[in-house]
């Protein structure tokens, strides 16, 4: 259906008040005392372009009871998401250009939000062997990204491999960095806390060392690799030293890492275990400066939505993982704005722009402006809300229920359609 309307009054990143024209798809004008066929007062609010998710568990096919493609994309919409890009490790894991199809295709059909696979970097996720990593390029889903999330592509060998593969068509390998000899049987960061508990230890080295070992073979190879949850001190200084060498890294932290500490797991509530797990003060305040000051690119959730018996049970059981579409917003906010150190322009490029152009999300990301696709979120940054378990998404373990929380999403425009309006989720995506 076709449509015709303004968004009256936003703010945009740079501070100015502007009237936002939107016809069908794009954006075609910004300016003042703008008219169309209908108008939408949005005196108060910031308008930035939608954001994109470069690392999300939506985990169909063949964890439906955990989330859907549909359902995952829904909460992505109330977080003010247009783009997210779902993990590989799903069952069968995405490491075929037929995997990678049934994700993108299932993105289309929901219509809450451009929905990227990433392609697995091995085959089965089991380090031995290089996955269809070209084939996955070529086919209808344009796979950019790859990553063995959940594991690490621990062999050195297999690892220089990828790297060296993905140069061809201006891919990424996305590394999840945990040195898994180091790291058996860890429950929890390796600290004084863990010492108490008597919890199994996972040290700030088990990722810092593969970080290392890393980027000096991106650097040798001369190609791109991309830090999934950075979440040590240690981390954060080698990716500061691989940019100033002039290494190909980018990295990206979770929200949780940037607000949370390895303290609370002393209530042994398994809704803080997390992999990478939480850390210590020293190092979400290392995440934070390194976040402002530009080391780390982005904010990636690593939503990992689980079924209730996954998490309600012993700590030793229970699953990793934790949700983080519908809050990133609001932490980013916490960290970037309400913190006073950085501004609405920095945010825009740690949610939307940076992730965008790392994943080469041509059509996501862009500006505000004439031209561009009406890919756009209204945030209220005044409201101070509550977290409530009650989400789209099929799982309820997040971490920040009953947390007060600033900003709210007030509306989520997606390629020129409404996902969310004044808060509430549109009941069909746009087909």
């Amino acid at each position: 259906m076709p449509t015709n309307y303004v968004l009256k009054n936003a703010q945009l990143a740079d501070g100015s008040v502007q009237d936002i024209q939107i016809q069908d798809e794009k954006i075609v004008a910004v300016g003042k005392s703008l008219r169309a066929d209908e108008t939408i007062d949005c005196t108060g609010l910031v308008a930035l372009p939608g954001f994109v998710d470069l690392h999300t568990h939506l985990r169909e096919p063949g964890f439906e009871q955990s989330e859907t493609v549909l359902t995952g994309t829904q909460s992505a919409a109330l977080g003010g998401f247009t783009a997210v890009h779902a993990m590989a490790n799903t069952m069968p894991v995405a490491d075929t250009a037929g995997v990678v199809e049934q994700v993108a295709s299932l993105g289309k059909e929901a219509g809450y939000a451009d929905v990227y696979p990433i392609g697995a970097v091995t085959v089965g996720l089991e380090g031995k062997q290089l996955a269809e990593l070209g084939a996955m390029a070529n086919s209808k889903a344009k796979v950019r990204v790859f990553s063995d999330d959940g594991k690490c592509v621990h062999d050195p060998v297999i690892m220089r491999r990828a790297l060296e593969y993905v140069k061809a068509f201006d891919g990424v390998i996305a590394q999840h960095a945990q040195e898994p000899r180091l790291t058996e049987g860890a429950q929890m960061h390796e600290g004084a806390v863990s010492a108490e508990l008597g919890l199994t230890g996972w040290p700030s080295v088990a990722e810092e060392s593969i970080i290392a070992r890393d980027v000096l073979l991106a650097e040798h190879v001369d190609s791109r690799i991309h830090i999934c949850h950075l979440s040590t001190k240690g981390s954060v200084e080698i990716v500061r030293w691989a940019k100033a060498r002039g290494i190909k890294v980018t990295a990206e932290v979770t929200p949780h890492h940037l607000l949370l500490t390895d303290d609370l797991v002393r209530s042994y509530d398994s809704v803080y275990k997390v992999n990478p797990p939480l850390r210590t003060s020293e190092d979400v305040t290392a995440l934070r400066e390194a976040l402002i000051d530009g080391t780390i690119d982005i904010i990636a959730t690593d939503h990992a939505p689980h079924p209730i018996e996954s998490k309600d049970c012993e700590w030793n059981a229970a699953a990793f993982g934790m949700l983080g579409l519908e809050t990133a917003a609001s932490i980013a906010q916490e960290v970037l704005i309400e913190s006073g150190k950085s501004d609405w322009n920095r945010f825009s490029q740690v949610l939307s722009k940076n992730p965008a152009r790392i994943a080469g999300d041509q059509e996501q990301g862009q500006e505000i402006q004439a031209g561009s696709f009406a890919n756009i979120v209204l945030i209220d940054p005044r409201v101070k809300r509550k977290v409530v378990s009650e989400s789209a998404s099929k799982s309820i373990n997040s971490p920040f229920v009953g947390l007060e929380l600033p900003g709210k999403i007030t509306h989520t425009i997606y390629r020129g359609y409404f996902t969310v309006r004044d808060s509430i989720l549109a009941e069909q995506g746009r087909s």
